[in-house]
């Protein structure tokens, strides 16, 4: 009885994937699917995928879909979620054919190419702080925070007693930036220092002003992949210290995709492996579960400064192993392909390109 009691206990656990009764079990409950935005031939439409290689195009599907992905979580109800479910189910079951296409044969575009507001978090893993020399944020005692910290961010971020963490910082991000999967990123003229990170992104579910970490959740529609390409070659003149524009928000500096993955099927987004490569070498090689400021205290700093909307995008910062940080600094070049890949949420990759130079007038 002892040995049937920890098999069924392995089964729930999900130890004993790949046996043929386990699967059988697995099988019971909802199909896993993402959601996305694709082009086939003129037309651009709400897409689903199955297992990644299916894709169901919602507006030939018999349910009422609308033109946009940020619509559909705009408008998300049970109603829309158990049609999505019923479909995820069917497409898992049966070959490709009427609403459904191989994704290989579509063109796969940025997944909310339009958000009101994207927002990237600054240095938000502990080893990043340390490689970038910008301070550790393990703190020995109470008496180490500097008082300016220990302060908190009045009206945005109020510091627990006990919290000897740096407080949080986001910065925007032009969405003129975002690009998609298999997308070019363009590398600036006279701009040789440019680098990567590989980010988890939030997607806002919900209008949300104000919101506790501990209510967060209800929030998030889900998540999906930022590239926050970062110019780090900076201004020689200095002026105003950081320039975040002319570091963040290059045209194509945004990759972004390739789908987005509602929270139902990310159990803990702070268990997720988090891995980046720069023309086959791994450069990043992390966990999200290595973040300062978790998920959901991300969307508590975001969401007391600005009210967040529907499809809103926020970035939850970069794990360590970017190129400038090395003794010998790595930038991409043209030619190199950069790769992000996050477990659950699925691969983003660009290839890396010069952009012509600017025509003189």
């Amino acid at each position: 009885m002892r040995k049937l009691s920890r098999a069924l206990a392995l089964v729930f656990a999900g130890t004993l994937v790949g046996f043929p009764w386990v699967d059988l079990v697995a099988q019971s409950g909802p199909v896993p699917y993402k959601l996305g935005m694709f082009r086939q031939a003129d037309r651009t439409y709400v897409g689903l995928v199955v297992n990644d290689a299916v894709v169901v195009d919602l507006s030939q599907a018999g349910i009422k879909a609308p033109a946009t992905l940020r619509e559909l979580i705009a408008d998300w109800n049970p109603t829309i979620a158990g049609q999505l479910a019923r479909l995820a189910a069917d497409a898992a079951r049966q070959q490709p054919g009427g609403s459904q296409i191989r994704l290989n044969q579509v063109k796969t575009l940025p997944p909310i190419p339009d958000p009101m507001t994207m927002l990237a978090a600054a240095v938000n893993y502990q080893e990043h702080a340390i490689e970038m020399r910008s301070g550790s944020t393990a703190v020995a005692s109470a008496a180490a925070v500097d008082p300016k910290v220990a302060l908190g961010l009045p009206g945005y971020w109020n510091r627990k007693p006990g919290d000897l963490r740096q407080n949080p910082f986001m910065f925007p991000k032009l969405r003129a930036a975002i690009t998609g999967e298999g997308d070019p990123i363009i590398l600036p003229p006279g701009r040789a220092q440019v680098d990567w990170e590989c980010e988890l992104a939030v997607v806002v579910g919900k209008t949300a002003q104000g919101i506790s970490a501990d209510r967060a959740a209800d929030y998030i529609f889900g998540y999906t992949l930022m590239n926050d390409v970062s110019d780090r070659g900076g201004r020689a003149d200095g002026r105003h210290g950081s320039d975040w524009l002319l570091g963040k928000s290059h045209d194509t500096f945004a990759p972004m995709g390739p789908f987005v993955v509602p929270r139902q099927f990310v159990p803990d987004p702070q268990k997720l492996g988090i891995r980046f490569t720069l023309s086959g070498k791994v450069m990043q090689d992390s966990n999200t579960s290595r973040m300062t400021h978790n998920v959901f205290e991300v969307f508590e700093y975001a969401s007391h400064i600005i009210t967040l909307q529907p499809g809103d995008i926020l970035s939850t910062g970069s794990p360590a192993g970017v190129g400038t940080a090395r003794e010998t600094p790595i930038y991409m070049k043209a030619g190199d392909t950069s790769v992000c890949t996050i477990d659950r949420i699925g691969t983003l990759t660009n290839p890396v390109q010069a952009q012509r130079p600017r025509a003189t007038r």
